[in-house]
C-alpha cells in the first residue's frame, strides 16, 4: 500500500496545524479580553460586518461568516505562495 504512506503524514501535519491555529485563537481571545497587544491587533477578528450573531432569550447563535472567508483567503494565498517555491 505505498499510495497511503503520504496520507498519514498529511493527517499528522494537518493535526499539528489545527493545534497551532487553536492556540493562536486562544491567545487572541485572551489578548482581546485583557487589552494586551494581541487584542489591539486582532480584536476586530470575529466582529466583522457580515458575521452573523443572533441573541434571544435563552438562546444565542454566532456564525463568523466574513471572518471565515477572510481566513480562507489568507490561508489559500499562503499555501499558494509556499507551493510556488
Amino acid at each position: 500500500m505505498p499510495e497511503v504512506d503520504g496520507l498519514g503524514k498529511a493527517l499528522i501535519l494537518a493535526g499539528c496545524f489545527l493545534v497551532l491555529a487553536g492556540l493562536v485563537v486562544l491567545m487572541v481571545e485572551k489578548g482581546a479580553g485583557s487589552g494586551g497587544p494581541l487584542g489591539e491587533w486582532f480584536g476586530w477578528l470575529g466582529k466583522l460586518p457580515g458575521d452573523i450573531s443572533v441573541k434571544r432569550d435563552g438562546f444565542s447563535f454566532y456564525f463568523p461568516l466574513t471572518t471565515s472567508i477572510l481566513i480562507s483567503i489568507v490561508l489559500s494565498l499562503l499555501v499558494y505562495f509556499i507551493s510556488k517555491r
